[in-house]
């Protein structure tokens, strides 16, 4: 029933992401349980809604993926250091951040890079910037969904953290439209993750 009305389709799927990440914030101590449990529905979400894009070739995504996740990383890097020329931002956030909620073991690591991180793809730009098009211009959908994935962190109350999840929204909403590959935009945020958290991390 509900695959026949689309903005049910839209707004029921929302209303689980935001329930599920309200419960995933509330509590550190189980906060890798609920984000992955939230992160593996929403990804069947996407799958039963919308057929998912692919029309790049393996070869031609890998390399762009690369490029893109280190741009990503760039831009957030950016923003870090720019945190030091603004007088009511501190850094002592994203600390207290991570010690709450970032990757501590190996196997945060690998849920983070296996299945967290394709399963936003999927959800948030495979599935709600593909039903927001159905509504508004593409360049509004990328906003918009951009805007309402920077939500889902708004309960972590992490302010620099929603404002990233933006940022990221946007850069790999642009790619994916441009694109039209999921394969392609999921390498390039496991590439991101990799340099942020293994290879060049902030803190």
């Amino acid at each position: 029933m509900f695959r026949q009305i689309p903005i049910t389709r839209l707004i029921i799927p929302l209303v689980f992401a935001y329930a599920f990440s309200w419960l995933t914030f509330s509590n550190e101590k189980v906060f890798w349980y609920f984000y992955t449990f939230t992160t593996l529905f929403l990804m069947s979400l996407a799958y039963y809604y919308v057929k998912i894009e692919d029309e790049l070739r393996t070869v031609h995504y890998f390399i762009l993926s690369i490029a893109y996740g280190a741009l990503a990383y760039a831009l957030l890097f950016i923003g870090y250091k720019l945190i030091d020329f603004t007088p009511f931002l501190s850094i002592k956030s994203i600390n207290s951040f991570m010690n709450k909620f970032g990757p501590s073991s190996i196997w945060h690591y690998l849920l983070l890079l296996f299945i967290i991180a394709p399963g936003e793809e999927l959800f948030w730009r495979g599935f709600i910037q593909q039903q927001l098009k159905k509504y508004i211009p593409p360049v509004f959908s990328i906003m918009l969904g951009a805007a309402l994935y920077s939500l889902s962190f708004a309960f972590s109350e992490f302010w620099l953290g929603i404002l990233a999840a933006f940022i990221v929204g946007l850069a790999f909403g642009l790619l994916y439209e441009w694109k039209k590959s999921m394969p392609l935009i999921i390498l390039a945020h496991i590439t991101m993750l990799v340099l942020l958290f293994l290879v060049i991390p902030f803190t």
